[in-house]
């Protein structure tokens, strides 16, 4: 990016914060598909691994088309924030093959044995897995509370000392729920504790976690970030250069997650209509939400949106818009929750969501399904919860399917 000439909206800076320096010219980075890069000599070979840029040793390690799409993710969350000093944020930024593989670099890079990560309620159900399955047999605890309640967090943060990460995911899955950001930030602070941000619902379009002082935020990108469910990917940012240049990026190179260049690649050109996506999409799942907010076969919509959400001052606070996922509670429970599935004629049944086509899926027996039914129902995943992402497509059409589908439960 040329710092001559400082962009002033998101849409240019997802455009053209990266991937101007190419050796041949060309208009687009190039889908550099190559596992390793040659050096004109073994001084030049030294000096590369000496260095702090490795992306033109081995593609494990890095790779030219993985950082024109790291730079601009790295761009988009810190767009118009500052360093307390007034100077302009840095952040640095590595992609992974899953939004998974970027999460498992978070966590182990942060944490060691007999560390605690501090979390809530309603997290995506892989998310939930990986703490309390898999870190558990490293020896790394987890405790989950309810994050609305700030008492308890400061209670948690005070009572156990072995907690050194506070992780939140707002607005969760799948019921989106949200927590303040800010004010749990400031009590993890006070107790010396890290604080990392599942920002994969949201996207740094409709929230910049780092405005709020924390220490690393994580994407799964296969999801809005690319936009059109063309390719699997994670990114994990920090704020701490030295530590995300050496420790984190160890861990990353070590652990193997690494991406692919064509992935990278469809990711970079995906985030380029970032902006008029979600536009669209907020757009839509809002008119979406006081649909079914009416609507006589729906007990009730998760929707932060809507003023009768608990959570909707708090995701006003911190969001530029509630976005475009939601969840709501069909009365007639598991089997309507099929039987509505089943009816949909355009909207397309998918446990994933962020793609311009509207995706619904029913948790309780797809996405939640390994989990016990009294786990689901303590965590709001209801037996007839519906969750849906809303789409770009023409809003009468989306509302047309959903009414016909109810019709038939």
């Amino acid at each position: 990016m040329n710092k001559q000439f400082p962009l002033t909206g998101i849409s240019s800076v997802a455009i053209h914060a990266a991937g101007k320096d190419n050796a041949d010219y060309a208009h687009l980075t190039p889908i550099y598909a190559t596992s390793t890069f040659t050096f004109d000599s073994a001084q030049e070979g030294s000096d590369r691994f000496a260095g702090a840029d490795k992306t033109k040793i081995y593609s494990r390690w890095g790779n030219p088309t993985f950082t024109t799409a790291e730079e601009t993710i790295a761009a988009l969350e810190a767009f118009g924030l500052s360093n307390p000093d007034g100077s302009q944020l840095q952040l640095k930024a590595l992609l992974h093959s899953s939004g998974q593989a970027a999460m498992t670099t978070l966590f182990l890079s942060t944490l060691k044995a007999g560390d605690t990560i501090l979390s809530h309620f309603s997290l995506y159900g892989g998310t939930h897995e990986l703490l309390l399955k898999v870190l558990a047999q490293t020896g790394i605890k987890t405790t989950l509370i309810d994050m609305h309640d700030l008492n308890l967090v400061e209670d948690a943060l005070k009572k156990d000392p072995s907690i050194k990460l506070v992780h939140i995911e707002t607005p969760a899955n799948p019921t989106i729920q949200c927590v303040d950001i800010e004010e749990i930030t400031l009590l993890a602070k006070q107790h010396r504790a890290l604080v990392s941000v599942d920002n994969t619902f949201a996207t740094p379009y409709l929230q910049q976690p780092f405005q709020y002082g924390v220490d690393f935020v994580f994407h799964s990108t296969t999801k809005f970030l690319n936009g059109h469910g063309t390719a699997i990917g994670g990114v994990l940012l920090g704020k701490d250069l030295d530590f995300m240049r050496t420790t984190v990026w160890k861990w990353h190179a070590l652990l193997g997650g690494n991406s692919n260049p064509f992935d990278a690649f469809l990711l970079t050109q995906g985030m380029k209509t970032l902006e008029l996506r979600m536009e669209r999409h907020c757009h839509n799942a809002m008119e979406v939400a006081e649909f079914l907010a009416n609507h006589p076969a729906i007990a009730h919509v998760n929707y932060n949106g809507l003023s009768s959400h608990p959570d909707h001052a708090v995701s006003m606070k911190q969001m530029r818009h509630p976005g475009a996922l939601m969840s709501y509670e069909l009365k007639g429970g598991l089997d309507a929750g099929k039987r509505f599935i089943d009816a949909l004629q355009m909207c397309v049944r998918a446990v994933s969501l962020g793609t311009v086509d509207t995706l619904l899926s029913h948790p309780a027996s797809m996405s939640h399904f390994g989990l016990k039914q009294e786990e689901r129902i303590k965590f709001g995943i209801t037996d007839g919860l519906i969750r849906m992402s809303v789409g770009i497509e023409n809003i009468a059409d989306i509302l047309n399917d959903l009414e016909q589908a109810l019709q038939k439960v």
